[in-house]
């Protein structure tokens, strides 16, 4: 590889994982891309780069303006490295509800931060609906231009390349695609090019069992943080899923620790949840399949949580 002029080029082209001792026999080969080795430990930084450039590009965002957005803080943190990178302003509404190694991380990069309080750190509709009306207030300023994830249009484009280097990869067989739904940009983004290379690829998306709203079932509090938002997102497309999977947040709590001590691999509760789904295709799709997931982000993010407690 090159070397990167700027850190923004050294978005993406992360390794791609074969799962072996958490697959049992006669299930598909479980391939997991490991979106940590991003320049902030997350998947959400080639969203990031790929929406402001889309907004520089037609005028939203101008030189020396200030970006907007609430976030659980993956977001935030990958919205801070690239306002960091190109010079902008950065105010981010967050929670308690999320862990604090996020929100330092964003703070880290310069970002303002606004926090939005919980009920007892739970990750709720109520919650996120407070968050949203805080940075659509923050936006009205002049100079100001709200990042909006679940409405923004661009930042699926941003994942193209994820599916693109997926299939390359994974030698050009992929049967199966998982992921968790938080705006549901990354699902969409990463299907859209796996199903041109594969027009019978099978799409599973997943949520949190205690907030299931993508299977019709009532919203709820979870900790599973950067999914779950308690309502349908905008860009959820249910005609281009062919299933919803949901586990509890105590599942996706012990599966992440059995990533952890049985593959090595290190990741938060989003991708744990992504493991339990994709184990789930993998053994009704039988031995000859592969079914690709994403590590979302670090378990690094997590240290302060419960989850490696």
């Amino acid at each position: 590889m090159a070397v990167a002029t700027n850190i923004l080029e050294a978005i993406g082209r992360t390794p791609l994982v074969e799962l072996r001792r958490i697959v049992p026999s006669g299930h598909a080969r479980v391939l997991v891309k490991l979106e940590g080795a991003n320049p902030t430990g997350n998947m959400k930084d080639r969203m990031a780069k790929a929406a402001i450039e889309a907004a520089e590009a037609d005028g939203r965002l101008r030189p020396g303006g200030t970006v907007v957005e609430y976030t659980g803080g993956s977001t935030g943190a990958s919205l801070a490295l690239v306002c960091a990178a190109k010079g902008y302003g950065l105010k981010i509404v967050t929670s308690d509800a999320f862990s604090a190694e996020k929100t330092r991380t964003t703070q880290a990069f310069g970002a303002e931060i606004i926090l939005v309080p919980s009920d007892d750190k739970r990750i709720t509709e109520d919650l996120i609906r407070r968050m949203i009306d805080k940075a659509r207030e923050i936006s009205r300023a002049p100079g100001h231009w709200w990042f909006d994830q679940l409405n923004n249009k661009d930042a699926a484009a941003g994942y193209h390349p994820m599916g693109e280097e997926i299939w390359t990869q994974s030698g050009g067989k992929v049967d199966a695609f998982v992921q968790s739904v938080g705006s549901a940009h990354s699902l969409n983004g990463v299907a859209r090019i796996l199903r041109g290379h594969n027009p019978d690829l099978h799409v599973a998306a997943a949520e949190p069992a205690e907030s299931a709203v993508l299977s019709g079932k009532p919203k709820g509090a979870h900790k599973i943080e950067g999914i779950g938002i308690g309502f349908l997102p905008p860009q959820w497309r249910p005609d281009e899923v062919d299933e919803t999977i949901s586990a509890t947040t105590e599942e996706a709590v012990l599966m992440c620790r059995r990533l952890a001590r049985e593959e090595g691999i290190f990741a938060g509760t989003s991708s744990g949840l992504n493991a339990i789904a994709a184990l789930r295709v993998a053994e009704r799709l039988g031995s000859d399949a592969t079914v690709a997931t994403i590590m979302i982000d670090s378990g690094l993010r997590y240290l302060s949580t419960d989850v490696y407690r």
